[in-house]
């Protein structure tokens, strides 16, 4: 059984979705991939994960970068989930290429390379925007680059959380 529950953020209208214990899905209700993986039977709910999430969003649309995370199960491939975990990892007010993640998993993994590309692929499939901070991923010259929310949520995000605005483009 998937559960919803609604937030309205300054950037729109969002969704959340949970398994009954922990947060399974967070999108803007116009992104790209509005929630994938949702099948089967869905009600509306009021759990406390989405208590948790509220107040974690709360937090950050105010500026703040929240000390909590409320809990997460992801639900994906092995390759997403090593993605999102290392988004996780990801300062506040900090930003990653996709070509640094790559580096990062090609060294995880001990091969001589991995696809930016296929990373790309991964964060765009992120089924949590902005507590698993896809946001936060650049191009390799620092240039804005997709986001499922849109460019424009992405700007926001990063603007929020200062990171260095003259550089995006």
């Amino acid at each position: 059984m998937n559960y919803l529950h609604h937030y309205t953020s300054p950037l729109g209208n969002m969704t959340m979705a949970s398994d009954g214990k922990a947060l399974t899905g967070l999108w803007f209700d116009d992104q790209k991939y509005f929630a994938l993986g949702i099948n089967g039977n869905v009600a509306e709910s009021d759990f406390p994960v989405f208590y948790e999430t509220s107040r974690w969003l709360d937090l950050y649309f105010s500026g703040i970068c929240p000390d909590f995370t409320p809990k997460l199960h992801l639900r994906g491939t092995d390759f997403q989930k090593m993605v999102w975990s290392i988004l996780l990892t990801i300062p506040y007010g900090s930003t990653r290429s996709y070509r640094e993640i790559a580096d990062q998993i090609a060294a995880m993994r001990e091969v001589a390379h991995m696809s930016a590309q296929a990373v790309g692929g991964a964060v765009g499939h992120n089924p949590v925007s902005i507590i698993v901070p896809c946001h936060r991923v650049l191009g390799s010259d620092g240039s804005l680059t997709g986001y499922a929310g849109g460019l424009e949520k992405k700007r926001y995000l990063l603007e929020l959380e200062s990171t260095n605005g003259n550089n995006l483009t």
